[in-house]
């Protein structure tokens, strides 16, 4: 059960890495887009980036349910799964944004995917609260 549990940890950090970096990286996306009209590195790069750590969200998620079930699904992994769900919602938006850049399509705003990036550490967070204090 341990190599489980490695697994799912490790496989987070990855995916976490991504959905903190993926919006940050398409404002500079944006702004390279706007100076050459290409994708350049930087559009491939991100894209790369979120392709790869789509593999290592659903592999934290797959190695978390068995982890749940293992552990007999107390009242605080509900809520933990709740929050996950929120992530991963989160997550498929980031790779609409990033299909959408592909194509040369910037809609949002600096500011929006600024706040929109910071949303992701707030989930973060709560998710770590809720797997160290266990409030129920």
């Amino acid at each position: 059960m341990a190599w489980v549990k490695i697994i799912h940890i490790l496989c987070v950090m990855g995916w976490m890495t991504s959905i903190f970096a993926v919006p940050r990286a398409i404002i500079y996306w944006k702004r390279d887009f706007a100076k050459t009209g290409e994708n350049g590195p930087l559009g491939d790069l991100t894209y790369r980036l979120y392709r790869f750590s789509f593999g290592l969200g659903i592999i934290a998620i797959v190695t978390g349910a068995w982890y749940g079930t293992w552990l007999g699904w107390p009242a605080w992994l509900h809520l933990k799964v709740a929050l996950v769900i929120l992530l991963a919602a989160h997550y498929l938006y980031t790779g609409k944004l990033v299909k959408r850049a592909q194509r040369g399509e910037f809609r949002e705003s600096d500011m929006f995917l600024r706040i929109f990036n910071e949303v992701s550490v707030f989930g973060a967070i709560a998710i770590l609260w809720v797997v160290v204090v266990k409030p129920f």
